[in-house]
């Protein structure tokens, strides 16, 4: 298979409830792909799936060519699995952790002790080998966690959340690392909720609700959205918000931080109709600019259109 993932209407119920609801993708080898949505999309159940934790209640998925509900085994050596959940042992230093890893992988002693240093060294803890995991901060943990799903040298990653609850610098640094692997040409799966996370990857599927609304580049979504985009910003954010959200010739409102974006038909004059509206309303200390759609515009449209707001 060339595709390095292949999925086709996945399905897995809890019960009653539907986590993940029949979704379609391909992942291409050597691509950084993309599940980006708010906790409980179906995100983590989804990759649980692919990496031959869980089976499906339906559907099929090949992840390396093996079948994800005939081959887990397989699946489960041929990968790296970074979980959501921080998964090395605070009572055992970083190189006892990473050497439990690699046995687990069963990688014979000198491979193994070759594995650990080019581990440590290339997450820059050659000083910290002998610290005990408890002792590190969150963010050198993380890193520990993707040395040891990377120790066995995978051709995929299968990374959940990985960088959840850590500092924007441990973000940054987290995703040199990625791009490093994506130039060795290994395939990295990688959910987040995070949207300027987003924008590194090859392509994006969108997942609200456990179906995928949207796949595509970053710059494919934002170019396929068929409206303007305007920023507003306002002293009356809430007031201001409920009378953009009441008006007709606008299509959404969102609140971004302190800002409101509201999404126009194309060469629609919105700017002298709200100066106009919020003269009326005597509202000060305004401005609004016409901007490049974000993901976030992307996904708010996205949502609506597929009635799930």
């Amino acid at each position: 298979m060339d595709a390095a993932v292949i999925v086709l209407d996945l399905t897995k119920r809890f019960d009653r409830f539907t986590a993940v609801d029949k979704i379609s993708f391909n992942v291409n080898k050597g691509e950084i792909f993309g599940f980006l949505g708010p906790n409980g999309a179906g995100k983590s159940t989804t990759i649980k799936m692919l990496c031959g934790i869980i089976a499906p209640s339906c559907g099929s998925g090949y992840v390396n060519g093996f079948d994800i509900v005939k081959e887990q085994y397989n699946i489960k050596r041929s990968i790296g699995y970074m979980s959501q959940k921080f998964s090395m042992y605070d009572d055992l230093t970083v190189v006892e952790n990473l050497e439990f890893f690699g046995s687990i992988y069963g990688l014979p002693g000198n491979l193994l002790n070759t594995r650990i240093e080019q581990i440590v060294g290339m997450m820059e803890m050659t000083e910290m080998k002998k610290k005990m995991m408890r002792d590190l901060p969150l963010g050198i943990k993380q890193r520990l966690a993707l040395g040891g799903a990377i120790i066995h040298n995978p051709g995929i990653l299968f990374l959940d959340e990985p960088t959840s609850g850590v500092d924007p610098i441990m973000r940054r640094n987290f995703w040199d690392l990625i791009y490093s692997f994506a130039e060795e040409g290994k395939t990295i799966f990688v959910t987040t909720h995070y949207m300027d996370e987003a924008e590194h990857c090859d392509r994006i599927a969108l997942i609200l609700g456990g179906k995928i609304i949207a796949l595509d580049s970053p710059e494919g979504l934002k170019s396929s959205l068929n409206f303007d985009v305007y920023r507003i910003k306002t002293e009356n954010l809430i007031e201001t918000f409920n009378v953009l959200s009441s008006m007709d010739f606008i299509k959404e409102a969102a609140i971004f931080g302190a800002d409101i974006h509201i999404l126009c038909d194309k060469g629609e004059r919105v700017i002298p109709k709200l100066d106009k509206i919020f003269k009326e309303k005597n509202y000060n200390g305004y401005s609004i600019d016409k901007i490049y759609p974000s993901l976030e515009d992307v996904f708010v449209t996205s949502v609506g259109k597929a009635g799930l707001t």
